[in-house]
């Protein structure tokens, strides 16, 4: 499967070089066949985005630069968001409350070059303890977290353990059956 032919044909004539390497079907020389996945993403999505510019660069001149010259108009960068309001005000209350506390205010929300004022107290060893004990109290939260999905997730991969064995009986010769039996 190949991006449509009147797309590539169109813009790069009868490149076959190019065609075989904008292939969604990877051929080995053994014969064997591979679905490119990224490459089926290009093909069938709307936009391909990078969630930094140096991402969305890279993409674009490397990764899938042949897609890029065949549709450019597909390719954007949107930087994922990631704010202190969301990753420090909010899932972080705790250190919210000692910060606001230490600044005086929670002007430094909206107005991240606040924060700048903590290299003033960053000697204090009353202000390294209360971080360090939120640190600490939030690293033993997520360990929790991680405890539980794990033992939730347990019984789904002795199943797709199962299921490898299984695969690897149905592959194997009448011969590899007899060694394991």
């Amino acid at each position: 499967m190949r991006p449509p032919p009147q797309d590539v044909r169109g813009k790069f004539g009868d490149d076959w070089e190019r065609i075989a390497r904008m292939s969604i079907i990877e051929e080995t020389p053994g014969g064997e066949k591979f679905v490119r996945m990224a490459f089926l993403a290009c093909v069938a999505s709307h936009t391909i985005n990078g969630v930094a510019a140096i991402h969305s660069e890279i993409i674009k001149n490397t990764i899938f630069k042949d897609f890029y010259d065949l549709w450019p108009h597909k390719f954007q960068n949107k930087t994922n968001g990631v704010t202190q309001r969301r990753w420090l005000a909010f899932c972080n209350p705790r250190l919210r409350a000692i910060i606001t506390e230490r600044l005086g205010g929670e002007s430094w929300i909206t107005h991240l070059n606040e924060l700048t004022a903590l290299r003033e107290i960053a000697g204090d060893t009353a202000f390294q303890e209360e971080w360090r004990s939120v640190k600490a109290a939030n690293k033993e939260r997520a360990a929790r977290k991680v405890k539980r999905i794990h033992e939730y997730k347990r019984q789904l991969l002795n199943v797709l353990s199962i299921i490898q064995r299984y695969d690897a009986i149905k592959k194997a010769s009448p011969e590899e059956r007899k060694k394991h039996t």
